[in-house]
């Protein structure tokens, strides 16, 4: 796969991300009004409470590498894909700091 094709599937996939969350969860959070209610809402059955972990937990393990390669390879910008993580969400970090890094390495290299 090149990286062209690379950083257009992953930030495709983040911006369907993006759009899913504006459609389903942005309007029931300002119905609510409560997002506290929102994110516990994630914890509604068994099944539910193991992807809200998975997620919780890809979080936490993106943030670590984040600042782990902070000091390895200086990614700038990087502590924004952790933002991004808690708000959209992981998939959304997550695909944003693998551009970015790619990006950085790709110009360290040259």
């Amino acid at each position: 796969m090149s990286e062209r094709m690379f950083k257009t599937l992953v930030g495709l996939v983040a911006l369907t991300f993006t759009v899913i969350f504006a459609v389903i969860v942005m309007p029931a959070l300002i119905a609510d009004g409560d997002p506290v209610a929102g994110a516990l809402a994630g914890f509604v059955n068994p099944y539910a409470s193991g992807y809200a972990w998975d997620t919780i937990l890809c979080w936490v393990i993106l943030t670590i590498w984040i600042v782990y390669e902070r000091r390895a390879l200086g990614v700038p910008k990087g502590w924004i894909c952790i933002l991004l993580g808690l708000v959209p969400g992981v998939a959304v970090g997550f695909g944003v700091y693998l551009i970015l890094r790619t990006r950085h390495l790709k110009t360290k290299a040259v």
